[in-house]
């Protein structure tokens, strides 16, 4: 089983500030990385360190060999990248002491992708494969279309939230991964109870991951889970872990990865949410993006003291 993921492959640039920088101010940074990132790279990365056969579908510029090598050292298949005359895309990222962060997004490459290589990838693809899709490339909605077509299934991370985009294409998505405020501008609620009441009745038909930070995860699906057939309505809540946060960049990214993993690996959707958990958990008390990401041992050894 196959996890064809059409994604972002971005170079951040990390620093780290007092606070973030207003209208018409200059400050000097704390610190300054560059680090591999980009919602799709992550969740690719997170997938592979959880244990999944990850492919990653995308485009960076012919110049920056040093993505795929070291994508490549985390357990990433990279034959599906192209290597163009395009930038790659990057990111500026602002952190703060809070571990909040502010982030500029340039496209680049990531919005390079053609019909042509969307139909080649999933012509190798088969049934109980999935495509994972987030919404920093371009073709969403062919690439969903096809992959409809090849009878495999599509989880889609909209973010950054396009709302007219999302409500577009949700008949093609399986499984919909958003956090609480995606979901309310899906929804057009202002809190997140409502959200939560409201949004299975407005898709009856989709399986929902509602990540709601430190709050924990809702999932909800009214006739399929993601994994395996479910009788009748599903819903269900897990808490998060609670630790100190010092960098929050990827912890949606490395939350999917390794629910989606645990799900192809034939847990149920208590156990893969709960492991997903702890994953983030871990994610958010280090700096970085890719760099974040634990791995598998890693997550086991946290269950095994926090259960």
């Amino acid at each position: 089983m196959t996890i064809y993921n059409f994604g972002s492959i971005n170079l951040d640039h990390l620093y780290q500030l007092d606070h973030f920088v207003r209208p018409g101010e200059t400050m000097a940074s704390n610190s300054y990385q560059c680090l591999l990132g980009g919602k799709g790279a992550n969740q690719s990365v997170a997938l592979a360190k959880a244990g999944a056969r990850v492919k990653h579908v995308g485009a960076i510029h012919y110049n920056d060999q040093a993505i795929i090598k070291q994508l490549e050292s985390l357990g990433v298949d990279t034959a599906l990248i192209e290597k163009i005359d395009v930038p790659t895309g990057h990111a500026i990222i602002q952190l703060n002491k809070e571990a909040e962060n502010s982030i500029i997004l340039y496209q680049g490459a990531n919005h390079a992708l053609t019909e042509e290589q969307v139909d080649q990838v999933l012509s190798q693809a088969t049934a109980g494969d999935w495509v994972l899709l987030q919404n920093e490339t371009n073709l969403i909605e062919y690439t969903m279309r096809k992959a409809q077509e090849h009878g495999v299934k599509v989880a889609f991370n909209p973010a950054p939230m396009d709302a007219e985009l999302t409500k577009k294409v949700l008949g093609f998505v399986d499984l919909l991964i958003v956090n609480e405020v995606e979901a309310m501008d899906l929804i057009g609620t202002s809190d997140i109870d409502s959200t939560i009441a409201a949004f299975p009745k407005a898709y009856p038909e989709l399986a929902v991951l509602m990540t709601l930070g430190k709050a924990g995860v809702c999932y909800f699906s009214g006739k399929e889970s993601a994994g395996k057939k479910s009788t009748g309505e599903e819903k269900l809540f897990v808490k998060a872990f609670s630790v100190k946060a010092v960098d929050t960049t990827a912890a949606g990214d490395t939350f999917i990865g390794f629910c989606l993993a645990s799900l192809m690996n034939g847990d149920d959707i208590t156990q893969s949410i709960t492991r997903a958990c702890a994953a983030s958990a871990i994610c958010v008390t280090r700096l970085g993006a890719a760099s974040s990401i634990p791995t598998q041992d890693e997550v086991t050894a946290f269950l095994a003291k926090n259960s």
